[in-house]
């Protein structure tokens, strides 16, 4: 593994891409779950064909300046089934000045994503670098609430269009601890993290969840940390999907990388590689490595590598890619197409195959008296026996200085956590409150919370009261 100083990871002067990540396209709904591949499979031609002959994607990395250049797009297009943009999503990219967005770049990685039937994944919704210089300056409060926004806003912008969100981006420590790295973002509250994810996941409810995070591929005090976060988050009931891990290496992954990747999967989430480079005398055989891991645990949905050719890659002049500064294909994309021709176990369906299918409904919603007061409007993801509601409270033509909402839950249901609002009572009446920072909503404008709860949540009828 490369450690922070050992690689010199100047973050301020090397914009370096983030993680890459996410679903199975072509070929994947007619693979059964939990079968075993062998290596008689049908040998894919391509790194991303063979990926999902497996249950998975291998993505790539990218620039949207870059994809005008003939010789990158034309890899891109041909090799790769999921696509995640360097720094197009990140928070200096998409909101520069407060409350001012900027899509552009991660538009058009988007549409070239959608144009040769690759799915995306969202880098980064909250990370301590690459902050614009406004949030750099602000603490408290008044950060948390940017904070808040700034994922509201970019995860409802892409809604629908990303597989998989990397919400949180290198949030715990190298210092041997175990612990948090200290940052603005960790400076409001230690509940930061779970905060984002829930605000993710009321924005955009189908996309997965990941928390993402560099030198943690084998089991130590760093990946120990993360592991019990994502334990914690599991047992409560907060919404992580899966975990990356970036995987900068500079020669073959630890011994234990396969264990530590079975272990976060044995937690109930996904495992991705997000932003695998090698730098290595052993290239080929260490890339092969990591993918012979990757295909040993069922639930490693895919691998993403950072960059498309050497010359574009982060880290300048140790040629840690699969392609040449030409374009042409390495010793080491060999070995890894070998590897996934070789076959691995398949995904699993998410949920386990034991639960039904998640159902949304569409929102009901209760208009406001004479246009003033709010209204609320509940929309529900359901499996068998929970379901997480996700309510959208609307303010009237005076806007709200507070909102309470008030239901009742079906029989049998009861509430096992809640976000974005305050909650009295878990069975029959509740009513939720708003928090310090999203009572004051102007005419016209929403903001949202959200429950998990188990039994059904048929018939929810959410009730606004505005002060």
């Amino acid at each position: 593994m490369i450690n922070e100083s050992g690689r010199a990871r100047t973050r301020a002067t090397q914009l370096r891409g983030r993680a890459a990540l996410a679903a199975v396209t072509l070929g994947l709904a007619a693979l059964g779950a939990g079968a075993v591949l062998s290596g008689t499979a049908q040998a894919g031609t391509t790194l991303g064909a063979s990926a999902a002959e497996k249950g998975r994607y291998f993505g790539a990395a990218v620039a949207a300046s870059k994809l005008s250049d003939s010789t990158y797009s034309s890899i891109v297009a041909r090799e790769f089934n999921m696509l995640t943009p360097e720094n197009e999503m990140k928070w200096d990219a998409t909101e520069p000045s407060q409350g001012q967005f900027n899509y552009s770049g991660g538009d058009a990685i988007v549409t070239r994503a959608q144009s040769i039937g690759a799915r995306m994944r969202g880098h980064t919704l909250l990370w301590h670098s690459q902050e614009p210089s406004w949030a750099q300056s602000m603490s408290g409060s008044a950060l948390r609430t940017a904070m808040m926004n700034h994922v509201t806003q970019v995860a409802t912008h892409y809604k629908g269009k990303i597989y998989a969100w990397d919400v949180v981006n290198e949030a715990f420590s190298d210092d041997g601890s175990g612990g948090r790295r200290s940052s603005n973002l960790q400076s409001t509250g230690n509940d930061w993290i779970e905060v984002a994810f829930k605000t993710a996941h009321a924005a955009d409810p189908a996309a997965k969840l990941c928390y993402n995070d560099y030198n943690t591929d084998g089991i130590n005090a760093k990946s120990t940390g993360i592991y019990n976060m994502v334990k914690d988050f599991k047992a409560r009931g907060v919404p992580i999907d899966c975990v990356g891990f970036q995987s900068h290496l500079s020669g073959n992954p630890p011994s234990d990388y396969q264990a530590n990747l079975q272990r976060f999967a044995d937690l109930g989430v996904d495992v991705q590689i997000t932003e695998l480079d090698i730098a290595s005398s052993d290239q080929a055989n260490a890339y092969a490595n990591v993918v012979k891991a990757c295909l040993a645990v069922s639930r490693c949905t895919g691998i993403t590598v950072w960059g498309v050719r050497d010359s574009d890659s982060w880290r300048t002049g140790t040629n840690p890619l699969l392609f040449d500064n030409n374009g042409n294909k390495k010793a080491a994309y060999t070995a890894v197409l070998d590897a996934l021709n070789a076959g691995g176990t398949t995904v699993p369906t998410t949920p386990p195959p034991t639960t039904t299918p998640p159902v949304t409904t569409s929102p009901t919603t209760t208009p406001p008296a004479g246009g003033n007061g709010c209204s609320a409007a509940v929309s529900l993801d359901s499996w068998n026996g929970g379901y997480v509601a996700t309510i959208t409270v609307t303010a009237g033509a005076s806007g709200t200085n507070g909102w309470s909402v008030g239901l009742t839950l079906p029989s049998g249901s009861a509430i096992t956590g809640s976000w974005n609002a305050t909650a009295s009572g878990s069975t029959g009446a509740v009513r939720f409150t708003n928090v310090a920072y999203n009572g004051q909503i102007s005419a016209g404008q929403s903001t949202q919370f959200g429950f998990q709860a188990t039994g059904s949540g048929d018939g929810l009828s959410p009730t606004c009261t505005a002060s």
